[in-house]
């Protein structure tokens, strides 16, 4: 399958035609069609509904009027899908890039709990000792009182 690099929009006959695209050209491809009809007439093969109910009415001409018509819709179709495909891979890089920040500031917060929470233990402890010493002082007060009275 030929992936599509950059797609511009060109009109050419009134015929959208893509541009950049592996080795394709509309035009070459609608002028080779009407050398071959040109050459052999209309091939036994257009009764498989491209032309619903009407095929053997028309001309060949309209049938090739038809055809460039439908070919012009199927060609905007595909600009359409082209242009939502862009706007979703657009779409899906920025959920990437908020994807990437939003896992960057879980990181950098996950830091910040686990050093808070360090500190958090570090203090525990420095007021566990604080408290042992103040009993020890407090005692040594009561021992004081009881030497002085």
């Amino acid at each position: 399958s030929s992936k599509i690099r950059n797609v511009e929009v060109q009109s050419a006959d009134d015929v959208a035609v893509l541009e950049d695209c592996m080795d394709f050209s509309l035009a070459k491809t609608i002028s080779k069609i009407e050398k071959k009809l040109e050459k052999r007439g209309l091939p036994g093969c257009l009764d498989d509904d491209i032309i619903p109910g009407i095929g053997n009415e028309i001309g060949a001409e309209a049938q090739i009027r038809f055809l460039k018509a439908k070919l012009r819709v199927m060609q905007e179709e595909l600009n359409s899908v082209v242009c939502e495909c862009r706007k979703k891979d657009d779409e899906n890089q920025n959920l990437k890039t908020r994807l990437k920040s939003t896992e960057e500031e879980n990181t950098r917060l996950q830091r910040t709990i686990n050093m808070q929470h360090s500190q958090t233990e570090k203090y525990k402890m420095l007021l566990q000792e604080a408290n042992k010493k103040s009993e020890g002082l407090q005692q040594e007060v009561i021992a004081l009182e009881k030497v002085l009275q």
